[in-house]
């Protein structure tokens, strides 16, 4: 998906703007956040893994994640930069 494309369908879906996050190579323990995240993949790699399944985005891709959904994050060898909107 394209940026422009991502943003519009934030906006229809009741997103805010969305925020740009960069994250450097490494990993994030496993947490939960209290909004749903919906992001664009800028630039590098994330996989996160939800029940023990990991899923890997590259730039284009989208991955969503409903509030409160315990997960793992591994940013690829040259990090990651996505475009993140959050709402609730």
């Amino acid at each position: 998906m394209d940026r422009e494309t991502f943003i519009r369908t934030l906006a229809s879906e009741g997103f805010p703007e969305p925020v740009l996050v960069k994250r450097e190579a490494g990993t994030m323990d496993e947490h939960t956040h209290p909004f749903e995240a919906k992001a664009l993949i800028l630039s590098g790699e994330i996989g996160i893994s939800v029940n023990g399944a990991e899923t890997v985005y590259r730039p284009g891709d989208v991955f969503h994640l409903p509030a409160n959904t315990p997960h793992f994050e591994r940013y690829g060898a040259e990090g990651v930069q996505y475009l993140a909107g959050r709402k609730g």
